[in-house]
């Protein structure tokens, strides 16, 4: 199957009432920070939290209306099996979703909590993968994630969202895992207006795209761990690579690192709650494209929201510690009444906020009658931190800063 505008245009129709409009939102942070107007896609406050419904939708309701079947399976480790499992309730299809063992536990609850039978099966989404095509051999019709077509042009509803929205956009960064979001937005976006620019942006760790490029036909990578897992997809989609190959002017790689600060900023800055492979195109525009010919109207795509808390918890202090904003430090005190006060009153008059203090009397290599303080001090940046550190050293205290 070839496919065409059109087919997005019809898959845009099939999506009515089901599918949001999510909003296109002005950024003053991005836009100040580069001198251009910046614009996020928010496909995180789409149902489920991903842009996958889109696809999901507009597969099955296809399927219903040929008959193809009346049962379906997928296999996923997190947004597709969300989005298969709505779209299948509601066209009152009964569906299976084959999870890893490992997946994450707020993910196997919301697939469940939208009605599909949950079987955890393997140890990575490969052989929960398959065990859904054993399925698919005992009659269940089997959703790919985005080397479909027609999961492609569900997709690509995104595309047009954008154009209607901000017509004179000039460039348009978005995501690419298997490659679905990014070749049904790319070529909806290019065959509508020729001249915008779209570029997709993999996470240095799974750079699935840019070896395709590179070797011309989809080549297997490792997938090594990353923050954005919605984009761990060691092998570019048959189907997605020879769109991506047409429509994208390129394909940028973004590190953990400059992932994590992205995430951080659209908290911060916007109050949106991206998942990790949801803010790689806001990685890239900081990072790789910083210094690029972008135009002045840019779209970021925040692809999806379904981050694990548990990793929130880990990311933010990452990422505030890379930006100089949290500071790690060990105090040798001596243990004698007021020692304590006095410190937190020297931190409180330089502005740090103390996020966590523990008190340590039991460290053997110092003297019997000093303990050791370790505290978690939120500052506003590097200048901040060395201020206190400074005053802290001045008062005659021993400091080191913890790695």
């Amino acid at each position: 199957m070839s496919l065409t505008l059109k087919d997005i245009e019809e898959a845009k129709e099939r999506q009515t009432g089901v599918v949001l409009r999510t909003p296109l939102i002005y950024s003053h942070t991005l836009s100040r920070l580069s001198s251009r107007e910046v614009f996020l896609k928010l496909e995180n406050l789409q149902t489920t939290g991903s842009f996958k419904l889109r696809g999901a939708v507009n597969r099955l309701k296809l399927m219903k209306e040929r008959g193809e079947g009346d049962k379906v399976v997928a296999a996923s480790a997190g947004n597709h099996a969300q989005g298969v499992a709505f779209a299948a309730a509601y066209l009152k299809l009964p569906a299976t979703i084959v999870m890893p063992q490992g997946a994450s536990i707020s993910k196997q609850l919301a697939t469940r909590g939208y009605g599909a039978e949950l079987i955890l099966h393997g140890q990575d989404l490969s052989q929960a993968l398959k065990r859904a095509r054993e399925l698919e051999a005992e009659g269940y019709i089997f959703i790919h994630p985005y080397d479909d077509p027609e999961v492609i042009a569900g997709q690509g509803t995104l595309g047009l969202e954008i154009l209607e929205d901000l017509p004179a956009v000039d460039t348009v960064v978005v995501p690419v895992g298997g490659g679905g979001l990014a070749a049904g937005t790319s070529l909806a976006l290019k065959e509508r207006k020729p001249q915008v620019q779209v570029i997709g942006v993999q996470t240095a760790q799974v750079p699935s795209l840019a070896a395709a490029f590179k070797k011309g036909a989809p080549t297997p990578v490792p997938a090594r761990p990353t923050l954005a897992d919605g984009i761990q997809v060691p092998l570019i989609g048959r189907h997605p690579f020879p769109i991506l190959k047409k429509y994208l002017s390129e394909v940028v790689l973004v590190s953990e690192t400059e992932i994590a600060q992205a995430l951080l900023l659209l908290l911060e800055g916007k109050k949106v709650l991206a998942e990790g492979a949801g803010a790689v195109a806001t990685a890239a525009f900081l990072g790789p494209l910083k210094n690029r010919d972008l135009g002045k109207q840019v779209v970021l795509v925040v692809s999806g929201g379904n981050i694990d808390i548990p990793l929130l918890e880990r990311v933010v202090p990452r990422a505030l510690l890379e930006r100089g904003r949290l500071l790690t430090l060990r105090v040798a005190l001596s243990d004698r009444p007021g020692s304590l006060g006095r410190l937190t009153t020297l931190l409180g008059k330089q502005g740090a906020n103390i996020l966590h203090l523990f008190h340590d009397r039991l460290a053997r290599e110092l003297p019997l009658d000093y303990t050791r303080v370790e505290l978690n001090l939120e500052t506003r940046g590097p200048d901040h931190s060395e201020t206190v550190l400074k005053a802290l050293k001045d008062a005659g205290y021993q400091v080191e800063e913890k790695p």
